[in-house]
């Protein structure tokens, strides 16, 4: 079985127990035979990004690795949001749950549905802080910069305060 490392997802909720619906997301990832959960940032309490008239959110990142390749990775990731609560929303409303595809090893890729590195990394900070806390020195293969140092770049803060909710990896 041939792992690839490097991959870093970022999971993010504002609806109902936000921190449980990304500890479920963590551990339907965590169960599956073909991801190993790595390491998961601490947790970010955040503004909304996009429409601003909506709860606050918890983001985390999470490097995993795993067998499966891009397509078949997103869709676990989809059916993965929906396995954790998540339910039919607007674009950029409140949701139960959402993770993004962020990395996937130094691969640069783009089709109608999966963007790889993920769009969003160079203009969020509730992205790109968690990024860098736990691979500070991975680099962006398109941009050929360090995450922390991305991190830097960040024009606006969306950050409000570390949350003080803990998560489990139970496959260590």
């Amino acid at each position: 079985m041939n792992l690839l490392k490097n991959i870093f997802l970022g999971l993010g909720s504002n609806k109902g127990d936000r921190l449980s619906y990304i500890q479920t997301a963590i551990n339907i990832i965590d169960d599956n035979d073909d991801c190993f959960v790595e390491k998961v940032s601490s947790v970010y309490e955040t503004k909304p990004f996009g429409d601003t008239e909506q709860e606050k959110f918890l983001n985390i990142v999470m490097k995993i690795s795993s067998v499966l390749d891009l397509k078949s990775l997103f869709l676990f990731i989809k059916s993965t949001e929906k396995k954790a609560g998540r339910t039919q929303s607007r674009r950029w409303g409140p949701r139960e749950i959402d993770i993004d595809l962020l990395y996937y090893g130094d691969l640069i890729y783009s089709d109608d549905l999966i963007s790889v590195p993920h769009k969003g990394i160079t203009e969020r900070d509730f992205v790109s802080v968690p990024l860098a806390e736990i691979a500070p020195d991975f680099i962006h293969p398109a941009l050929k910069k360090k995450n922390i140092d991305i991190c830097k770049e960040i024009p606006e803060s969306y950050i409000i305060r570390k949350f003080p909710g803990e998560l489990i990896i139970k496959k260590v």
